[in-house]
């Protein structure tokens, strides 16, 4: 039995390696620089977990998720694996501890946010490390031409000068042709080494739905299909609306949102997955790292706006192999709703001048001083002091963060934070407390020092873990400790970050070059339009559709999508469309130009003959110019 695979049956207990991932692990394992397509589901973090265990060093994984990185840690562990993270909200002692441990060899995979890259205390210690590999998860994140393009991954090319002979594994989920060229280029690949996963899933079937009332469809389709379901929208007053709405039809929901306490989305999170809860209705920010194999619906009431983002939160569908249906819902607000949404992401460059300079009257930063300070944002007291709308003023945030500008940390998941108010001895003296919450005391003192002369920092999950309760019940007694003034308790802070990257410019020196402003609102005006070509394409399978988008040519239709039952049993089905399409490729074969009316030599059949063209120039196998037909 080779290293790998006994590795894989000694800490998973699965028999073998599936898809690709043997193919990626050993590649890295050879010091390969290597990117691994895998599709939502694939068992992307088995490639980069089972290498490094088949060495005596210490993989780094450079993760944009803290809430996976968290969740990874803690299942390695339970495994017997020497696992740690970094991440923001962790005190600067935590962090030296963590990566002192990383050096002398008491961690074999350590997880760690881009935005941590930076620090200079990372780039010192990692010269220090001995280093398997570096795997980069959500690869995308690093290309300008991607859909979630995150400046801070920019900073991974600077680790990789630093420990040149280190590899790198790449790893996503969604990627078209141009982001997989362009990742390779930006991680500074030696050679060019790509695996990919087929992105078919035979189970899933793609439904795009016109629905008037949304919300009777969305009802009708959880009536009909039994089992979990997520339901995704695009705003958090929505997702509780919803859920409210099919709480009130006897559908038990829940929903979920990046603005809800870490403690809140947990508990709602584990009552989805014990089934307790039977649908999710969310945002974008659920999902990552879900691992929950048998939802049988996921349905989008709103479009998304990339068609990666749709495939991606669409593929938590049906990860048992059970047949499961990802469903759409569209009707003729949506196009209008999409196309607001590049003026809404891409405000006019002057107004983004205009938020950068009231943002600097509000708090109060003159001209050439404000480098490195750092101050909490409410966006809503910001918007109703100065009568702006938030969403373009989130949006010129980004954009201001993108050109360098400021940092806009709008999920900073700052560490909760205790002080004792009372004494030891009269700790000791105490009667009226709850057993849960002399539990949460006792756990305190026992793995906390400090507390008396100030705040320290804490970990609630920890906490739960030495107590043997959940989150929940530590959050609720560490809340009701501080309302008797037994302690001072400072929450985790979900309060956006904005910290200025130069000295404040005069209004008239903010430039935003064409990388930053013009290229992406064009790649993101590409990206609306592929969506809405998605959901009003009703000629193509919409697996073909999907896979074409990411690079995949496939030569037969699903035979379970919306497409192919309506024209299963049209009489211009593939069956008989298929010998037409083969004759006018045939035709077209000596790469020349030819007269439509060469047509009527392949069949008389006029409707097979359009349906046949229209086919193949939605495929773009064909087009016309004129009067005139050519192979593309």
């Amino acid at each position: 039995m080779d290293r790998h695979l006994q590795i894989l049956r000694e800490y998973w207990g699965y028999d073998d390696f599936r898809g690709i991932q043997r193919e990626i692990i050993e590649s890295i394992g050879s010091g390969n620089d290597t990117l691994g397509l895998m599709p939502t589901g694939g068992g992307k973090s088995v490639t980069f977990q089972v290498p490094a265990l088949a060495q005596e060093k210490v993989c780094v994984v450079i993760t944009p998720l803290i809430a996976l990185m968290k969740d990874q840690v803690f299942h390695l562990r339970q495994k017997g694996i020497q696992a740690a993270a970094i991440y923001s909200g962790m005190s600067r002692e935590e962090i030296v501890t963590t990566l002192d441990n990383a050096i002398y060899g008491g961690i074999r995979i350590l997880y760690i946010s881009p935005e941590r890259l930076s620090s200079d205390l990372f780039q010192i210690k990692i010269q220090r490390m001995k280093i398997s590999f570096i795997t980069v998860d959500e690869a995308h994140c690093i290309s300008q031409w991607g859909y979630d393009f995150r400046p801070a991954y920019l900073d991974i090319a600077h680790i990789r000068r630093l420990v040149p002979d280190v590899p790198m594994l790449a790893l996503t989920a969604t990627a078209t042709p141009r982001v997989i060229e362009d990742i390779q280029e930006k991680l500074l690949f030696r050679e060019k080494r790509v695996f990919r996963m087929s992105f078919e899933r035979k189970n899933l079937a793609y439904v795009v739905r016109l629905a008037y009332d949304k919300y009777d469809e969305m009802v009708h389709i959880l009536r009909s299909v039994s089992g979990s379901s997520i339901v995704y929208v695009r705003s958090r007053k929505r997702s509780k609306e919803i859920s409210d709405y099919l709480n009130k039809c006897g559908i038990t929901a829940t929903f979920y949102h990046a603005g809800l306490e870490n403690v809140v989305k947990d508990q709602r999170q584990q009552d989805w997955q014990k089934d307790e809860t039977r649908v999710m209705v969310a945002t974008n920010a659920f999902g990552m790292g879900i691992d929950k194999p048998d939802v049988r619906t996921v349905i989008h009431i709103d479009c998304p706006d990339s068609i990666e983002a749709y495939f991606q939160e669409a593929g938590r569908a049906g990860r048992d192999g059970k047949k499961s249906y990802a469903v759409l819902l569209h009707n003729d607000n949506d196009k209008h709703k999409l196309l607001k949404r590049i003026s809404d992401n891409f405000p006019e460059k002057d107004y983004i001048r205009n938020v950068y300079e009231h943002l600097a009257y509000y708090y109060e930063i003159g001209v050439g001083s404000g480098m490195d300070a750092s101050f909490q944002f409410d966006i809503d007291k910001f918007c109703h002091t100065y009568r702006f709308f938030p969403v373009q003023v989130d949006s010129a945030l980004r954009i201001l963060q993108h050109a360098g500008y400021i940092d806009y940390d709008t999920d900073p998941d700052t560490k909760a934070r205790v002080l004792f108010l009372l004494g030891r001895e009269e700790l000791y003296r105490l009667k009226d407390v709850t057993h849960i919450e002399e539990a949460v005391i006792t756990s305190l003192l026992r793995n906390y020092g400090g507390l008396f002369s100030d705040y320290c920092y804490i970990d609630e999950a920890f906490i739960a873990q030495q107590t043997g309760l959940n989150q929940h019940q530590v959050y609720v007694a560490l809340k009701s400790l501080n309302q008797q003034r037994i302690i001072s308790f400072i929450p985790r802070s979900k309060i956006p970050q904005v910290t200025y990257k130069t000295r404040r410019m005069p209004i008239d020196e903010v430039y935003f070059s064409p990388a930053v402003y013009e290229d992406r609102k064009n790649q993101y005006k590409e990206r609306i339009q592929q969506v809405i070509s998605y959901a009003t394409d009703d000629h193509i399978c919409r697996s073909r559709q999907l896979l074409r988008y990411f690079g995949e040519e496939r030569s037969y239709d699903c035979g379970q999508c919306d497409v192919c039952i309506a024209h299963s049993n049209d009489y211009l089905s593939e069956e008989k469309l298929a010998p037409v399409k083969q004759k006018i490729i045939n035709l077209l074969a000596d790469k020349q130009r030819h007269h439509l009316t060469e047509l009527k030599q392949i069949d008389d059949h006029r409707d097979l003959l359009d349906a046949a063209l229209e086919y193949l120039i939605h495929e773009e196998i064909i087009y016309i110019d004129g009067s005139y037909i050519l192979s593309a």
